[in-house]
């Protein structure tokens, strides 16, 4: 099976593709630009939704949902809001046979139909802070597409909040940026950088937006997750006021969030090999694998009857066995590689002979060990945190190997091709848009955590006073 899968080093967009499909996450639908999400796939957005939400409730968010049908005219009431979105809106003009009063926008992102309802349901500081998240699907007509990186239409969850003050919301903005991060780096394994993005890269109707950024198997970047303070733009055009302590009104200030189905890329892109998925067992739709081996069905029965004493004492661990007689050992040992699980058991009549199993990990190559029946159910669990620690080390080596402080534009031109340029800036839109003109690189984030002092920029020589981290992106 991994024989199909073009190299990495080949062409890294088509391995993208490949493993994909080949690991069956999803298939294209028949309408340009939608995916179609298949079980095992749909599983390890699961696995994300659910780690995402025991976060969220417990930092006093709840979930709510709110309508796929917006009315236009509340897109138009933010005017950066509306110039974002307009190119990538999908709008329904026609219902029942008849054309609609007013055309109905497929919901691209929630913060006007939201605001509709926050205008109605605070009314005193006493309702405040209010901290709703939805799980839901999107549209956006997107033009060019690419599986779980880029679709039409893409699972997500977004939240909003409303705060008294502005410093609550900030803080609450942060708050959620560095729960993205927790998940990233202890769920998905994937080493990320915080900061703020550049005007230009900012959400349409945001005072300001936070991201972290992950770097892929190519070098290229991926935004993972981002988080913005609205300010009071949605507030202001939507009415949505409350009576302060000393019964004054005020608008509220806000903020929206939100992680999608481009995680799963993000997985896929940072861990996967030539060989097929390399799954975090936090995440694993299937963590163990059990692959029995026999030639005869006095074997097959001496064999099974152990593993249902592995399956026994392995009972808190998401496991799997591939029984299926047509397929050789060979054949599941490649197919469970491709699907990424992180540990495969395998066990033959000398093992069960010996009260031993051989155990081999997803995330070495060909690394295997044999363990004594006996000590599965610690040994089991003792590897998967070591897996799920070595797919991190391994992602953050790489970073690390492609990431660099170029000296000059020239040596900086060549650092983004390859990975992130950590580089002074000046602040300029200029500078920003040369970069993008000459490299396709544009500013992934600009890192909270800042050197002393001061530097010349990148670009143009000017003085500086922060460092970003250009790239490549997706």
């Amino acid at each position: 099976m991994a024989d199909k899968v073009t190299p990495q080093s080949e062409d890294y967009s088509r391995w993208y593709t490949d493993i994909v499909q080949m690991a069956e996450l999803a298939d294209y639908a028949p309408v340009r630009g939608c995916m179609i999400i298949r079980p095992y796939g749909y599983a390890l957005w699961e696995n994300i939704r659910d780690g995402l939400d025991w976060r969220f409730k417990a930092t006093g968010h709840q979930n709510a949902y709110f309508p796929l049908f917006i009315p236009l005219s509340y897109i138009q009431k933010e005017a950066d809001h509306v110039q974002g979105f307009s190119p990538q809106l999908a709008v329904v003009t026609h219902g029942g046979g008849q054309e609609l009063e007013e055309p109905l926008v497929v919901r691209p992102t929630s913060e006007t139909i939201i605001n509709d309802s926050f205008s109605k349901w605070i009314q005193s500081y006493r309702d405040l802070p209010l901290l709703i998240n939805q799980w839901a699907n999107v549209v956006r007509w997107e033009m060019r597409t690419r599986l779980f990186l880029r679709t039409t239409e893409f699972l997500w969850q977004e939240g909003h909040t409303a705060h008294a003050t502005a410093e609550e919301a900030q803080e609450e903005a942060r708050r959620m940026l560095e729960v993205y991060a927790d998940f990233a780096e202890n769920d998905a394994a994937i080493p990320v950088l915080s900061g703020r993005k550049s005007a230009s890269e900012r959400f349409a109707g945001a005072v300001e937006s936070l991201s972290i950024e992950a770097m892929m198997g190519n070098g290229w970047a991926l935004q993972a997750g981002t988080s913005h303070f609205l300010g009071q733009n949605f507030a202001k055009v939507f009415g949505t006021q409350f009576l302060n302590e000393n019964n004054e009104l005020e608008y509220v200030w806000q903020t929206s969030w939100g992680v999608s189905t481009r995680m799963v890329g993000a997985i896929i892109m940072v861990h996967g090999d030539d060989q097929g998925l390399r799954l975090p067992p936090r995440l694993a739709p299937i963590q163990v694998v059990i692959v029995p081996i026999w030639k005869s069905d006095e074997q097959r029965a001496q064999v099974l009857q152990v593993v249902e004493r592995i399956r026994e004492d392995l009972a808190g661990v998401r496991l799997h066995l591939d029984d299926r007689d047509s397929l050789t050992p060979g054949w599941k040992f490649n197919d469970w590689e491709m699907r990424g699980v992180p540990l495969r058991i395998e066990i033959g009549p000398r093992d069960v002979a010996k009260e031993q199993v051989v155990l081999a990990r997803r995330d070495l190559d060909k690394v295997k060990e044999t363990a004594p029946l006996a000590e599965l159910a610690q040994r089991v669990p003792e590897l998967l945190d070591e897996i799920q620690q070595s797919l991190f080390q391994q992602a953050l080596d790489f970073r690390q190997e492609r990431s660099s402080e170029p000296k000059d534009y020239q040596e900086f031109s060549r650092a983004v091709e390859i990975g992130f340029a950590w580089a002074w800036w000046c602040g300029s839109e200029e500078c920003e848009a040369k970069v993008k003109e000459d490299t396709k690189a544009t500013i992934r984030v600009i890192p909270f955590e800042q050197p002393e002092g001061g530097g010349r920029c990148i670009v143009c020589g000017a003085e500086a006073q922060e460092q970003a981290v250009f790239s490549r992106a997706y």
